[in-house]
């Protein structure tokens, strides 16, 4: 069978850094792709290369046995090469036609283009209303109109970066047989994933990058996650026990929180309750746009509600700011890295000193301790592996994998009573993401309570001691995380909160 796309000796440096070194790999028709490595193995270079993002500066590539070197990505989508991003770029006061229209370079008159939507979309098994806002809708919703826009333009080649790190198991298995359907119609797809169990269940074929080099390729149906794993980071996988559940005085109260959102599309709290243990590590499940980041802003003290609906150690907080919990030790780390969790433009070290400021005494009298702040930057990188080539580097230098292990890094190390952390290891490789989660353990078993809150189930499933999941600004009622099956939660994911009910019986 002639190749789709042959990807012949692609190289491309920038200062410091050679991102893909002579990569050479074929893609079939109708074959599922997967592209696996850690994070900064050169995958994000490999596929804007290919879609016109990025150009090459040796090498070159092959397309339907036609040379292939897009200027740009309006010349990749007219040769049959369409890329669903980690990242919607929709308007949410726009409905789905109009989204669509905006991406399209030839949109044909609205009445033609929605009859369009709704029969592909019908076709692919992903329903989709054209006249629908899309700020009514739910993720995994607008991924499908992520999707549609893509499938409208007949692509040959469909490349997908984590298209399941926000969406529900349920709306997993809908994706994977949009997927299947699309390979046995001959369609391409190059698929990026941490999620490796995934990748062993739809993959047809891999490339594992190390260092922007291609390094192995693999049949994955005949290999494991631990096997995958291994070849992504070039050693062995270190898997820990698990350590036995303590839990000590409790710590953390959350009484009735109620919050608005500022946002018009955003999600407002309702009546949120739980406590928390010292040692305890809760898991909050759900799927993103559901109040994740408002019960951040709420317990970190960027959004200050009623005193006496945030208590920690018995004190009420809720009208107190984030430098005033940060003294009492409950410490935050955001969903996003650049701009809320790290400052884009300042090195690693002003990073460092951004939160450490208060405990770590890295300010004494109001004047910044400079050699005391190296010191505690050092300690981040070399404690958490963080690759980098130094701690004057701008955090925007680095991968997401690695700045997120400095910012997880940053907030152990300031040893916290209560850390709530959101998305510990969204984007992140195996092995990095191995290490988040040992760190978040380990801080749990010095005697801290820590609240994971991830769209990641098997995550939530491997750390967690108890277990809870928000839904249109809810939480349900904590319960104990053995037990519970990925089809329960996936349920009360979607909304079905009185899933609980089962351990309750």
């Amino acid at each position: 069978m002639t190749a789709l796309l042959e990807i012949q000796n692609l190289s491309k440096s920038y200062p410091g850094v050679k991102a893909n070194d002579d990569i050479s790999f074929a893609i079939q028709p109708g074959e599922i792709h997967a592209l696996l490595g850690e994070n900064g193995a050169g995958k994000s270079t490999l596929v804007k290369m290919i879609y016109g993002l990025v150009k090459p500066d040796e090498g070159s590539m092959v397309l339907q046995g036609q040379s292939f070197a897009p200027a740009k990505p309006v010349v990749a989508r007219n040769s049959g090469v369409s890329m669903v991003f980690q990242h919607f770029s929709l308007f949410e006061a726009l409905t789905v036609a109009e989204n669509i229209t905006l991406g399209m370079d030839d949109a044909p008159n609205r009445k033609e283009l929605s009859d369009k939507i709704r029969k592909v979309s019908e076709e692919y098994g992903l329903p989709l209303d054209p006249d629908r806002l899309i700020g009514d809708m739910s993720v995994g919703e607008r991924q499908r109109v992520e999707i549609i826009r893509c499938l409208l333009q007949n692509p040959r080649l469909l490349i997908m970066d984590e298209p399941t790190s926000v969406l529900t198991p349920q709306e997993v298995e809908i994706l994977f047989g949009t997927l299947r359907q699309l390979s046995a119609d001959g369609v391409a797809i190059l698929y990026i994933s941490h999620k490796l169990d995934e990748i062993l269940a739809l993959c047809d074929h891999a490339t594992i990058l190390r260092m922007g080099k291609v390094v192995d390729t693999c049949t994955p149906k005949e290999e494991t996650a631990k096997s995958l794993a291994e070849m992504m980071i070039g050693g062995e996988l270190e898997i820990h026990a698990a350590t036995e559940f303590n839990p000590g005085a409790e710590v953390l109260a959350v009484s009735g929180l109620s919050l608005p959102s500022n946002d018009p599309f955003g999600v407002s709290l309702r009546d949120v309750s739980f406590s928390l243990r010292r040692g305890e590590i809760l898991g909050i499940g759900g799927v993103a746009g559901n109040g994740q980041e408002e019960v951040l802003a709420a317990l970190s003290g960027e959004e200050k509600v009623a005193a006496g609906m945030v208590t920690l150690d018995g004190a009420a907080i809720g009208q107190m700011g984030p430098n005033e919990r940060r003294i009492l030790g409950l410490l935050t780390a955001p969903e996003e890295r650049l701009g809320h969790a790290a400052a884009p433009m300042m090195s690693l070290s002003q990073n460092a000193f951004l939160t450490g400021r208060i405990r770590k005494k890295l300010a004494p009298r109001k004047v910044i301790n400079n050699s005391k702040t190296n010191t505690f930057a050092r300690d981040i990188v070399e404690g958490f592996d963080v690759r980098t080539p130094g701690i004057h580097v701008a955090a925007k230098a680095l991968s997401g994998g690695n700045l997120q292990k400095f910012v997880i890094g940053r907030e152990v190390l300031q040893s916290p009573e209560v850390l709530v952390v959101n998305q510990p290891t969204w984007g992140v490789d195996a092995a990095a993401a191995a290490s988040i989660r040992q760190a978040l353990r380990q801080l749990a078993a010095k005697g801290a309570a820590v609240i994971v809150i991830s769209q990641d189930l098997d995550e939530l499933m491997e750390m967690s001691d108890t277990f809870a999941v928000l839904s249109e600004g809810r939480l349900s009622k904590p319960q104990p995380a053995e037990g519970l099956t990925i089809e329960e939660i996936g349920l009360m994911m979607g909304g079905d909160l009185e899933g609980t009910h089962h351990a309750e019986a």
